[in-house]
């Protein structure tokens, strides 16, 4: 299923390093906020996760650099869920130059939806397992 891009941004020249590309703590942060859009999309939003006492946690995330961004970049994220399980999720994240629109980087993550209380997984709502499954991406897109 094709989405809305989770991410938009700029690299600016305070985010690269001394030989001149986003570094890459830049990526692992700008990744982390499209996390947040998609995980929203699936009801995960912060005002559930407040209410209810869950979290969301990373328990595995694997980043590509295929190009390099530099200084006045524009930045595009788009995120496709790749698997829902009856407690965790696992997304994929593609980076790419806006105005190019090569791919940058991409990241898969495995998240674990927690009990914050208990520090232990806990089941997803019927209500985020549903929506999570509407926008599960096509085999051909992982």
């Amino acid at each position: 299923m094709e989405q809305e891009a989770t991410y938009r941004g700029t690299v600016y020249p305070w985010q690269c390093d001394h030989v001149g590309h986003m570094n890459i703590m830049w990526y692992v942060g700008k990744f982390d906020e499209a996390n947040w859009n998609l995980f929203a999309r699936l009801g995960l939003t912060p005002s559930y996760l407040r209410s209810t006492g869950r979290g969301m946690a990373a328990v595995q995330q694997n980043i590509t650099y295929k190009r390099e961004l530099l200084a006045g970049d524009i930045v595009e994220i788009r995120s496709h869920l790749l698997e829902v399980r009856d407690k965790s999720i696992r997304f994929r994240h593609d980076m790419t130059n806006a105005e190019t629109g090569e791919i940058a980087a991409f990241c898969e993550i495995t998240g674990v939806h927690m009990d914050r209380e208990l520090r232990r997984s806990a089941p997803f709502t019927d209500a985020i397992r549903d929506a999570a499954l509407r926008h599960l991406a096509e085999p051909a897109e992982a």
